[in-house]
């Protein structure tokens, strides 16, 4: 028996596989359920009615599907390039402080129209700029970013933490460490009345969507996948490999940064340490649901959404561990690396 290379990966196949990881995950999660003495099919009816069930727990799944978006196109952007920016989570934070400080302390006074695009515009700056230095790292010393991006997000997460409790820290708050609130003028619009769905979703939307066509249709994108299938090769036929990398560091590291911008702007208003419920490392199992595909990261950031909105439904109603939802994600994420290889390889006897 041996392993043998696909010459030819069908659309069929490609497609399928990321519903047959899930289907996979999902009917061994549903052992995990029948143990806890639960019946398996009414649980999962109950995930759907807890995430799409009414009005408000819909737009709550979509609410925190958008940061799970930019985050997994983040990651997605940067690992099809093979570049390991595992930093998503530091970089959202460094965006959403970003974005409090500057709207409280600058432009706190200026008009919707001109705030809103500066404060995304900065928020997205503020990630890259923390993921360019592990790059450089790497570029000049042979650093691993694997190592010096994760390092970073608790130096982020300090960092901030360290801000909120001296000068960003706002003085309404009761001694509760958060930062001073963004200004009214600089918060995104909501999409619907009393919910916390807004304007982010279609920003992130219309990202995935341009991204897609730039890794399908641009010299960029062609750029970005050649350094990933093969660094030597394509410093060989001309792609400026240092130069792309940095261009993707931008990129990926400014989705990151945005992801922290939008969820400030958009839902809390303000900044503390527990902004993020791990956006930043959830993203990276969106990408590799998604096959780093960023058309396909918008429908595996509602998946991973549905599943932990979801699942707190469930739990109340039903009496299962919240945590089904991590257990469900974990599984899907490693049914799904599984199916990728077979979608590679073939066995030959």
């Amino acid at each position: 028996m041996r392993f043998e290379r696909r010459e030819h990966r069908s659309v069929a196949l490609v497609v399928a596989t990321p519903l047959i990881a899930i289907l996979t995950a999902l009917a061994i999660a549903g052992v995990l359920i029948a143990l806890a003495g639960a019946p398996v099919l009414e649980a999962y009816w109950g995930i759907v009615k807890g995430a799409f069930g009414s009005r408000l727990s819909a737009t709550e799944t979509l609410t925190r599907a958008t940061p799970l978006i930019l985050t997994g196109l983040a990651a997605a952007v940067a690992f099809r390039a093979r570049l390991w920016n595992i930093g998503a989570e530091g970089q959202l934070y460094l965006g959403a402080i970003t974005v409090a400080a500057v709207s409280s302390q600058l432009v706190g006074d200026w008009p919707p129209a001109l705030q809103i695009p500066v404060l995304l515009l900065l928020g997205a700056v503020a990630g890259m700029l923390l993921l360019l230095v592990p790059l450089w790292l790497r570029l000049r010393f042979s650093v691993d970013e694997v190592v010096t991006t994760l390092l970073l997000n608790f130096v982020a997460v300090l960092f901030v933490s360290m801000l909120i409790d001296t000068v960003l820290k706002d003085p309404m708050a009761f001694g509760w460490p958060q930062s001073q609130p963004v200004a009214e003028a600089g918060m995104l619009p909501q999409l619907l009345a009393r919910s916390r769905l807004n304007l982010g979703l279609v920003i992130a939307l219309v990202l995935a969507v341009m991204l897609a066509f730039v890794q399908s249709r641009t010299v960029f994108g062609m750029q970005s996948r050649a350094a990933g299938l093969n660094p030597q090769a394509a410093t060989f036929a001309g792609v400026p490999l240092g130069r792309t990398l940095v261009a993707v560091a931008c990129l990926s590291g400014g989705l990151a940064g945005l992801a922290g911008a939008v969820e400030v702007m958009g839902v809390t208003g303000y900044v503390t340490t527990d902004l993020s419920p791990g956006y930043g490392y959830s993203g990276i199992v969106v990408a590799m649901l998604a096959n780093l595909n960023p058309l396909g990261v918008v429908l595996a950031s509602l998946f991973t959404a549905t599943m932990f909105v979801g699942a707190d439904g469930m739990s109340r109603s039903m009496g299962i561990p919240s945590y089904i939802a991590d257990v469900i994600v974990a599984l899907s994420l490693l049914t799904m690396l599984i199916a990728v290889f077979f979608t590679q390889y073939r066995i030959r006897r």
